[in-house]
């Protein structure tokens, strides 16, 4: 419910009548999977103890050395987390005796590629890393269960928060 609440198809501001509309046309136009991947989008893990994984689309999920694939439907994007993007920064991928971080860094793009090719409307490609500008799509869509807000939070990891009417309530003073 939480992502369905925040999605595009309910949440209208910002968007125009035009994209709003096309959003819900895509949305009622395509199968039961692909409808679920529109209003709770997947999220995948990649790293060097196993194969990807599905994890949960949280806050908690986005750790320093993980390599993240997302697809919402509309957007397929790869996040590196701050240790993988320092590591690429530093060119390790491109000495051999890193073979390893190269196929981590692979992976995820072989997968984001399959998703690509397969699907229409395409879905607009994102590669990202820890506080790029184009993490903001990971973050708007993650559940934020570790804010600024929470002092027990190991990662510290600020996603965008709709929280205004909570702060509106405490201001009047009702619950």
């Amino acid at each position: 419910m939480f992502h369905l609440r925040r999605s595009q198809f309910l949440q209208v501001f910002n968007n125009s009548p035009d994209e709003t509309a096309y959003y819900r046309h895509i949305l009622f136009s395509e199968n039961v999977l692909e409808s679920t991947t529109m209003i709770q989008p997947v999220l995948f893990s990649y790293s060097f103890s196993g194969p990807p994984e599905p994890v949960l689309l949280d806050t908690s999920s986005i750790l320093p050395d993980r390599i993240l694939l997302m697809d919402d439907y509309f957007h397929v994007l790869i996040y590196h987390g701050q240790t993988i993007a320092a590591w690429r920064k530093m060119n390790y991928h491109e000495d051999p005796q890193y073979a390893t971080f190269k196929q981590l860094l692979e992976a995820p793009v072989s997968d984001a590629t399959a998703i690509l090719q397969e699907r229409w409307p395409m879905p607009r490609y994102i590669v990202t890393e820890y506080e790029g500008s184009q993490a903001r799509f990971l973050l708007s869509k993650v559940n934020p269960s570790l804010t600024h807000n929470n002092p027990y939070a190991s990662v510290k990891c600020y996603p965008c928060r709709d929280d205004f009417f909570g702060k509106l309530q405490r201001f009047f003073g009702t619950h």
